[in-house]
């Protein structure tokens, strides 16, 4: 049977997912779903690897979002399965205790897009092209579009994209917030890979704690979100890797952090 997913390890750290249906704009096949899933439950327990790229297969797209070929033989209740299925397998993404880069190499449209807002940070390559583009076929983004969206950019800027169903340029997406960065395509890969060394070179433990911290602080009022940030910060306190920390910093040197 094909293989949807492929997993890989960059410089030990760094866990590469990548969506391998090229031939379908890397679209949610049910397969693709679960095997994504299956990946995503290993990683989350995974301490040797502290951030995790996720990409798309070819040059054309990062993720077409549904598989629209396939839907169209569902009945009601198949796809109500199937949109759950996506929407549950894009939270997986956003809770893993790592970081989380999507690279967009491509188009991300409808759930593609839905997949790497569910990400911690988001790089395109000049060539890609981004929408929520559900309104258009008599839906809605039902995978966290609705929701993701507003919080990163703003309400009305998020009602605009999604009323319109419009797709934009990766520069307009940078403009706008979606992207932290955009790159041309040659040079993406390299970037990415560049950006999750500069993250993973920190300690593990901090890296999950301040996203615990970040990601829950902000559906909560400033004085909850500051009870949060201290108990992460608490859990912390009694690493090796804190220690590590204050030692490497004493000795003028590179920390070595163990994650733990």
């Amino acid at each position: 049977m094909t293989v949807n997913i492929r997993f890989d390890i960059y410089k030990n750290w760094v866990g590469v997912i990548t969506l391998t249906r090229p031939e379908a704009a890397n679209a949610m096949s049910i397969q693709l779903l679960t095997e994504l899933s299956d990946t995503l439950k290993a990683l989350h327990y995974n301490r040797d690897i502290r951030v995790v790229l996720i990409i798309g297969e070819g040059e054309k797209a990062f993720c077409a979002g549904a598989d629209l070929k396939e839907r169209k033989g569902m009945d009601e209740h198949q796809v109500k399965q199937t949109v759950s299925l996506i929407g549950s397998t894009i939270q997986q993404v956003e809770d893993l205790p790592q970081p989380v880069i999507a690279v967009l190499n491509g188009v991300a449209f409808g759930g593609g897009l839905e997949l790497a807002l569910a990400c911690d940070l988001r790089i395109a390559g000049k060539n890609a092209k981004i929408g929520l583009t559900e309104t258009s076929l008599g839906i809605i983004p039902g995978a966290g579009g609705t929701q993701r969206l507003p919080r990163l950019i703003g309400m009305g800027r998020a009602k605009e994209l999604i009323y319109t169903a419009r797709r934009i340029s990766a520069d307009e997406a940078y403009r706008l917030g979606i992207v932290e960065y955009v790159y041309e395509p040659e040079q993406l890969m390299e970037k990415a890979h560049e950006l999750a060394l500069e993250i993973a070179k920190n300690a593990p433990l901090s890296l999950i704690q301040a996203k615990t911290a970040i990601n829950h602080g902000m559906d909560a009022d400033l004085k909850t979100g500051l009870k949060i940030e201290a108990l992460a910060y608490n859990e912390l306190l009694r690493t090796a890797d804190r220690l590590e920390g204050l030692q490497a910093f004493q000795e003028k040197r590179k920390p070595q952090y163990i994650g733990k």
